[in-house]
């Protein structure tokens, strides 16, 4: 039984990572539980298929509403508040929804995340205003909660033998959503004027522009929530009904205490998850994720503004394309690379080393532009923009080194959970601040007389470096 220490009141042996007992070498690694794994791979679709349907005419929308009054130098500003509205409702209810997960189990929360990805994108595409469109977002925010949720089922199903193996597949279902959300939102945007001989007499599409990819991911999701009440499977064994939980009848031995420290499957109260290892393990996947969302959100802005203000001035259907390449590419190489670096790396340098290609990621933006003044959208300049997909490939794999340090931070499978949606939480934050800050910035840029968006890119280099040096705390496992 574990003794609670004198001086802070926490279990003893809380520092002791969750997979301790599981990590010493073996010759083989355990089977993958792949009919699960391939259940979750699809799940996890819905959320980048619906986040980023929205992101090739975002800008474009913002331009159609008249919110800006023809300013251009504002649009960023407000595709930035949209992009991080999203993110900052969901930080408001994620802890809650995965706390939740703990008690009730995993597949309620996840049926419910689904049903309010599907239901906030017909709102969405129903928006004919700017802020009916926010309230679209931030409802698709608060009501899910399931990327924290589906990375406590995956840790729940596998050991640290076979974990690696299936963190390489995780980012192909990223990936994957994203490349086909983002061709549906490039090529399904204005249907009645780019298709006029199949949907140019519909008043409805006409009146509702954007609904069709809306409708489209919204279907998807919906699809995805049959499919996981059909074939997921529960991975919290004892949980309390949600009958029993809204009857007031749940008893409070439900989470462990002082006097129940020693049963291992129930989950530890919050203030006993404040333990070094889970702090710096999530407050690095927060730095990391300011990062990666600053550069997708400044991403498809820089791709459609126009050449004289800074960016590449491409249309929704190129920007499509370029990120929906962005997302295949990336599937394949963390599904074909990742073990191998990892196996070879380690956690700790793969996460420094992916921090690192940050640095050339954001330096590209200008030469992009500049590049795009001489000699127009040209061969060349389309090369500098897959050079910056590669070096985003090394940021990516960041996800699955600091997932795996989470996971063996926390203080046993029950609290799994809990510990992820903390790290949801400052990551949900670190996302609603960074696109509004980093597009902001873009157009504060512009207004300044900052030819090519200077300053954004300056800022954003110097989080880079900042993110870095603290990645040297991210635990190693043992």
């Amino acid at each position: 039984m574990s003794t609670m220490t004198r001086d802070d009141n926490v279990p003893s042996d809380e520092e002791t990572p969750l997979l301790s007992s599981e990590l010493a070498p073996r010759k083989q690694p355990t089977p993958v539980p792949w009919a699960q794994i391939w259940v979750l791979l699809v799940l996890q679709l819905a959320e980048p298929l619906t986040a980023q349907v929205i992101y090739p005419f975002t800008p474009e929308f913002v331009r159609n509403v008249g919110i800006t009054h023809g300013d251009e130098s504002r649009v960023g500003y407000y595709v930035g508040v949209m992009q991080s509205i999203f993110f900052a409702t969901q930080a408001l209810t994620v802890l809650c929804w995965s706390r939740l997960s703990d008690v009730v189990g995993r597949r309620p929360i996840i049926l419910t995340g689904l049903f309010g990805l599907s239901l906030s994108m017909y709102s969405f595409g129903l928006s004919t205003t700017y802020w009916g469109a926010a309230i679209s977002r931030s409802l698709n925010g608060a009501l899910n909660g399931n990327i924290g949720i589906i990375k406590s089922v995956v840790a729940e199903i596998t050991d640290p033998t076979n974990l690696p193996q299936v963190l390489a597949y995780m980012p192909i279902a990223w990936s994957t959503g994203g490349a086909i959300g983002t061709t549906i939102g490039g090529s399904l945007s204005r249907p009645a004027e780019r298709f006029p001989d199949t949907f140019g007499n519909s008043e409805f599409l006409k009146k509702y522009p954007y609904f069709l990819p809306c409708a489209v991911t919204g279907s998807l999701s919906a699809l995805t929530w049959v499919i996981t009440l059909v074939s997921l499977q529960e991975t919290v064994p004892s949980r309390l009904s949600l009958r029993t939980l809204l009857t007031g009848k749940a008893r409070s031995s439900s989470f462990v205490g002082a006097s129940d420290i020693d049963d291992a499957e129930k989950p530890y109260p919050l203030s006993q998850l404040m333990t070094r290892r889970v702090l710096l393990s999530v407050i690095n996947y927060a730095t990391l994720s300011l990062v990666d969302i600053s550069y997708r959100a400044i991403q498809p802005l820089f791709f459609s503004t126009p050449i004289h203000n800074g960016g590449l001035g491409l249309a929704p259907p190129s920007i499509g394309k370029i990120l929906a390449f962005s997302g295949i590419l990336n599937g394949v190489f963390q599904v074909t690379c990742f073990t191998r670096v990892h196996a070879l790396w380690g956690t700790k340098r793969l996460f420094l080393g992916g921090l690192c290609c940050s640095i050339p990621m954001f330096a590209l933006f200008p030469v992009m532009n500049t590049l795009a003044r001489v000699y127009g959208i040209s061969l060349v300049v389309y090369s500098a923009a897959v050079l910056q997909v590669v070096w985003s490939l090394g940021l990516a794999s960041c996800y699955g080194c600091v997932f795996m340090a989470i996971s063996v931070a926390s203080p046993n499978r029950a609290s799994l959970g809990t510990t992820n949606g903390m790290a949801q939480l400052l990551v949900s934050i670190m996302r609603a601040i960074g696109p509004a800050a980093a597009t902001s910035l873009f157009s504060l840029s512009l207004a300044e007389g900052y030819v090519g968006g200077g300053m954004v890119y300056l800022v954003l280099l110097g989080v880079s470096l900042a993110t870095i040096a603290f990645g040297t705390t991210l635990p190693l496992s043992p």
